[in-house]
């Protein structure tokens, strides 16, 4: 049996847009690199359940997010959103609403796109963050993750302010900021994923390594801290950056990713969510582990590792977490996002 992962990333150096990689779970391997589409940096990508490919997405200067029809493994350009500036740095749909949301990193905004009957974009509404934070990094917001609660508000992290944004959406797209969260100062507030519960979710702090385990009050809309942990060993005195975090469906196992560490940290997440303690630092046999994901059955985990063009393939124990490698240096060019879209 076989299963399509796909990968986007940078073009600066050797890679041409967006690939797939086939995961053969019988022989553990991943196989068969393809271009699936040709495209300027697209860094993150996501499909909906029309078989539409949405990624970061940029024409010459103008940067934004690019929209295309997906089948048979290849994907054909529908239409380009794009403005002056950088292009976005992330990627989320919205089913219920037949929205598309992005987070532009350089310029401090979130965006909303219509989604069209043809699976095309058109720009709906724009949220400009402002702040600082007290990281050399920080200087002004750096929106970087927008994406659904479990009670469909959108939830914006920002690196540049510290800030968690939970907006309410019209059925239009447009946005209505409800609160904001403060993560320590200088976390540098990046992705964010919550418990199967809906109550509980966990915030990554780029700048400081860590994971802050938050309350989520549905009904005030509001966060509240209930932990803070290191995805970092106590004896690691380098430099080193948070990137992705993932938890298992079963919300048993909490993975997140340390570039400059170059590890996958994995930890136990208590019975309600609130707890989680550290059981494995992995090596992920690379440089620069910028995202990994699950395969659909999550007895595997696929980890692209950005500066040294390679992915790695992790077998993943359901029933202690725990990772161990079964294939490395699998070549995929400048990896920066991994989406597994099944068979």
């Amino acid at each position: 049996m076989t299963e399509k992962i796909l990968f986007g990333g940078y073009t600066k150096r050797v890679s041409e847009g967006m690939y797939s990689l086939d995961l053969n779970k019988e022989t553990k391997q991943l196989e068969n690199l393809t271009l699936i589409a040709k495209e300027p940096n697209p860094t993150y990508l996501v499909v909906d359940k029309s078989q539409h490919l949405y990624s970061v997405g940029a024409v010459e200067e103008l940067g934004g997010v690019a929209a295309f029809s997906f089948e048979n493994n290849q994907a054909t350009l529908l239409n380009h959103v794009v403005s002056t500036g950088a292009p976005l740095c992330y990627v989320g749909v919205d089913e219920v609403r037949n929205l598309v949301y992005g987070a532009n990193y350089h310029l401090g905004e979130v965006r909303v796109y219509k989604r069209l009957a043809n699976g095309s974009l058109e720009l709906a509404d724009t949220a400009k963050h402002t702040g600082s934070g007290p990281h050399k990094n920080q200087t002004s917001p750096h929106v970087h993750y927008t994406d659904l609660t479990p009670d469909n508000r959108l939830v914006a992290c920002d690196l540049g302010t510290d800030g968690v944004y939970l907006y309410d959406v019209s059925e239009e797209g447009k946005l209505s900021l409800v609160s904001t969260y403060q993560a320590n100062a200088g976390a540098g507030s990046r992705h964010i994923t919550f418990h199967p519960n809906g109550r509980i979710a966990y915030l990554f702090g780029e700048l400081n390594s860590t994971i802050e385990v938050l309350a989520y009050d549905k009904e005030k809309a509001e966060f509240s801290l209930l932990q803070v942990i290191s995805t970092l060993p106590e004896d690691f005195s380098g430099e080193s950056a948070g990137a992705a975090v993932r938890l298992s469906a079963d919300g048993k196992y909490l993975y997140a990713s340390n570039r400059g560490h170059n590890s996958i940290v994995v930890y136990k997440v208590s019975e309600n969510g609130e707890e989680l303690t550290t059981i494995q630092w992995a090596s992920t046999h690379g440089d620069f582990p910028r995202d990994f994901n699950f395969s659909q059955d999550e007895d595997f985990l696929i980890v692209a590792n950005q500066d040294s063009d390679n992915v790695t393939l992790f077998a993943r124990n359901k029933e202690n977490g725990e990772l161990v490698v079964v294939q490395k240096n699998v070549f995929l060019p400048e990896g920066t996002c991994v989406l597994s879209i099944g068979e």
